[in-house]
This record gives structure tokens, C-alpha cells and sequence, in this order.
């Protein structure tokens, strides 16, 4: 069962959301306020798995009201309910779950509450995989999640250390290149010292917490040897290159893959060496988010590939490409101001990040809106 908190300043609104909830079932409304900041001070006591959020709210802002949950809980997952859509690209920079136009209908929101269920059992991103003896999570941070909950770290190192072994999936990596990585301006007799005491630290870290993993020697290099370990990495990268099979993914697997994206690679870590592979993994879940694009408007799913293409252009808000692709589709399910929504914020950011104007075919498709 999903706990979830309603937040909506109209209590209309949040009448008819208990209401539909309730009948679609696996809900319990452990909460609901009119106040976002009663829901912020309840947020911990509650512990809610899912929010659902008006934006337009007085004294705060739906939109910053799910920046402190998620800096309070970053597992917990945000559907914003509006009647307003130009929020919805700033929404997905949030990772939110869904974002729903009031009036919502009981349908709509059968299909969000079926993503929670997916986040909360089936992308298992936040939880240790059913059996499995440790859970790695590098996708909007890294972390490793046990069976009595996440690894503690001695230190900062300790904990860029792991990271360090584990992004190099079981090679061997001679520790002066280690110790450049991790200590690249230290003094290196210093650093060499420092190393091997966090080497130390996270053997006995894996030992006292049960972690079926080993920090191996072999000559000069080290290495994370893990039969055990499960990774959120591992798991997108799968459903990534299904989705560019013939067989593509299914609204259950684009689903899957959408929850196991918590952020980018190793986020909130300023750990230089993991550009390449933050870079790599960006243009894999981009990739396959315009391929399930392009699937879902073949087969009549509209809907779920605006929901594609505006998780993209969260993640890449001045690519014209996808942006253009977005304003079509709205024009042909005759969602005027949606596509206008997308045009404004597409054109702002292609001139901020770029410097360029936009190409003439997507300033020709925003007249053909406006005539």
C-alpha cells in the first residue's frame, strides 16, 4: 500500500483527488493539507511514499514545496496536479512521477497510480532487489543498500572510493591511478597513506554490514569483486538497449525505466572522473526516451510520448529537435497553449545555453499555432 499526501490550496480539489484514490485503491491518504507549509512541518512524522501537489499555491510554490521533499527525502515521489501546463518541464526537472491538468479523470490517474506502484516495488532503485544482497544506487547519488538500510561511510573518500571501484565494474586499477583520481593535487606520500587507511575503512565496512563484496589486490591494482551486487546502472542500461530492439518497451517497462532514473549518474558527487560515463548514460536514457517517443505515437499513445519528450528536454532543455517534435504533438491533439508553453520555453533556452535563434522549421510551426 502507497502512502501518499495531498497538497492542493482548494479543498474541492482535494475532495475529488481522496475521492478517485480511494476508488482506484492501493492508496492510504496518510495526510492532507491546504497549507504547503502544515505538509512540510508533517513530512517526516507521515512519512508519506508519494505527494500530490497543486502548484499554483499561496505563500509557496508547488514546485518549491517538492524541492524540499525531495532535499528532505529524495525517495519520495512527486505527482503535481495543476490546472496550468507551462510548469510541466520544470516538473520533470524534479523527477517528478507524473504531472496531471485538472480536471484529472479517474482514468488518468489510474495510470499514475500505477507508475507509483512500479517506483515503489518494481524499479527497486530504492531498495535492495528481492534477492539480492546489496543494491547499488548511482543514479541521482550513490549510495549501497543493504538489507538493515544504506552504507555508512567513515568518510567522504571512503565513500568516492567505492564509488571509484564500482564504476570500473571489476577491473583491476593500479593504485597510483587511483590515488590521482581521488587525490589529484595532494601531497602523494601523504595521499598514498590516506588510501590504503580508506581501503581499510571500506573492508571493514563491507564486513561489519554484510556486504557480499570483496576489495581485491592483484600486483599493484585493486579491484570490487560483487557477485552479489545489484545495480540501478546495470538495470537501465538493459531496459535502454531493449528499448532500441524491435520488441521496443512496453508502457510496464518505460515505466521501469523512468523510476529507476532518479537523476543523473553519481549526482550531487563532484567526482571529475565520472563526466565520461554521467555523459554516456544522459545520451543512452535520451536515446531510448525518443525511441518509446516515436513507438508510443505509432501505436495511439500520444499522451505517454508527450510524457517522453518532456523528460528529455528536462535533461537537455535546448534541444530543438525534441522540443519541435513536442509542439507538433500537441497540434495535433489541438492543445493550443501547451504547444505555445513549449515553444516559449524551448526558444528562451535555446538562446540562453546556445546563443543561437531557433531554426526557421520550428519558428514556422509557432506561426501555424498563432494563424
Amino acid at each position: 500500500m502507497i502512502r501518499a499526501m495531498l497538497i492542493d490550496d482548494e479543498e474541492h480539489a482535494l475532495d475529488l483527488l481522496e475521492i478517485l484514490l480511494n476508488e482506484i485503491g492501493g492508496i492510504t491518504i496518510v495526510g492532507r493539507f491546504m497549507n504547503p507549509f502544515d505538509a512540510l512541518e508533517r513530512l517526516e512524522e507521515l512519512q508519506a511514499d508519494a505527494v500530490f501537489l497543486d502548484i499554483e499555491m499561496p505563500g509557496m510554490s508547488g514546485v518549491e514545496a517538492a524541492r524540499r521533499i525531495k532535499a528532505a527525502n529524495s525517495r519520495t515521489q512527486l505527482v503535481f496536479t495543476t490546472a496550468y501546463s507551462e510548469y510541466a518541464l520544470e516538473a520533470f526537472e524534479i523527477n517528478a512521477v507524473d504531472y496531471l491538468l485538472k480536471p484529472a479523470t479517474k482514468k488518468r490517474l489510474t495510470e499514475t497510480v500505477s507508475r507509483l506502484a512500479v517506483v515503489e516495488t518494481g524499479g527497486r532503485s530504492a531498495d535492495v532487489q528481492a534477492g539480492a544482497s546489496v543494491y547499488v544506487q548511482s543514479l541521482g547519488g550513490f549510495q549501497i543498500l543493504t538489507e538493515s538500510g544504506p552504507l555508512p561511510w567513515k568518510t567522504s573518500k571512503v565513500k568516492e572510493l567505492c564509488a571509484f571501484l564500482i564504476h570500473q565494474e571489476g577491473k583491476y586499477i593500479d593504485a597510483a591511478v587511483i590515488i590521482e583520481s581521488l587525490w589529484p593535487e595532494a601531497d602523494y606520500k601523504n595521499a598514498r597513506t590516506y588510501f590504503y587507511t580508506c581501503i581499510s575503512f571500506l573492508r571493514k565496512s563491507f564486513q561489519e554490514y554484510g556486504v557480499q563484496a570483496n576489495v581485491n589486490k592483484n600486483g599493484g591494482g585493486y579491484a570490487i569483486e560483487a557477485k552479489g551486487l545489484v545495480s540501478d546502472v546495470a538495470e537501465i542500461s538493459a531496459i535502454a538497449d531493449m528499448a532500441l530492439t524491435e520488441e521496443g518497451l512496453d508502457v510496464r517497462r518505460y515505466d521501469k525505466l523512468i523510476s529507476l532514473h532518479k537523476g543523473e549518474y553519481l549526482a550531487g558527487d563532484d567526482f571529475g572522473w565520472a563526466v565520461w560515463r554521467r555523459e554516456e548514460l544522459n545520451s543512452k536514457y535520451i536515446l531510448a526516451l525518443r525511441t518509446a517517443s516515436d513507438r508510443f505515437m505509432k501505436s495511439g499513445k500520444p499522451m505517454l510520448a508527450a510524457d517522453s519528450l518532456h523528460r528529455i528536454l528536462a535533461l537537455s532543455p535546448d534541444s530543438e529537435r525534441d522540443g519541435r517534435e513536442l509542439i507538433k504533438l500537441y497540434i495535433n491533439e489541438d492543445k493550443r497553449n501547451e504547444a505555445i508553453n513549449v515553444y516559449r520555453q524551448l526558444n528562451e533556452a535555446v538562446w540562453l545555453h546556445l546563443g543561437v535563434e531557433l531554426e526557421k522549421e520550428t519558428v514556422r510551426l509557432y506561426e501555424s499555432i498563432l494563424t
